[in-house]
């Protein structure tokens, strides 16, 4: 499967759909099961306040993962994604309620580079801050 998006029809600038996602205490909970990464500042307030967090805090694989789902779903292919990196900033922290936090994400096309690729520069942000910073994938196109 190959990308949707043809790569002559992508400028610099163009901007991707953005999108919202919801990040729950008990969505935490199931990618600790599915990564095996049961660190209690992902699932115990307790624990997680006694090292200095604010609260619970999201997996940063667990962010970036939901992040370059914007890319992924602009593609139509997740292995049309040849480089992604990011650096962590602040953390998503996920309050126990029933709304939880959420990932604001935005991108856009930052430049087109050799064989088909674009770079897609990704903006993710948190209850106001930014949670990802350098947020950046190589993208084949069609």
């Amino acid at each position: 499967m190959t990308a949707k998006i043809a790569y002559d029809d992508v400028e610099v600038g163009t901007e991707l759909p953005a999108q919202t996602f919801p990040v729950t205490r008990a969505a935490l909970v199931q990618y600790a099961g599915a990564s095996g990464d049961f660190n209690p500042i992902h699932w115990n307030e307790k624990f997680a306040k006694g090292v200095g967090l604010p609260d619970v805090i999201a997996h940063g694989m667990f962010t970036m993962a939901e992040v370059i789902r914007v890319v992924t779903d602009w593609t139509g292919d997740p292995g049309a994604v040849a480089e992604y990196g990011v650096r962590f900033t602040k953390p998503v922290v996920v309050p126990n309620d029933d709304q939880g936090a959420t990932v604001e994400v935005s991108a856009k096309v930052a430049a087109k580079l050799d064989d088909n690729t674009v770079r897609v520069d990704l903006v993710a942000m948190s209850a106001g801050q930014k949670v990802l910073g350098m947020s950046r994938a190589v993208v084949r196109l069609a």
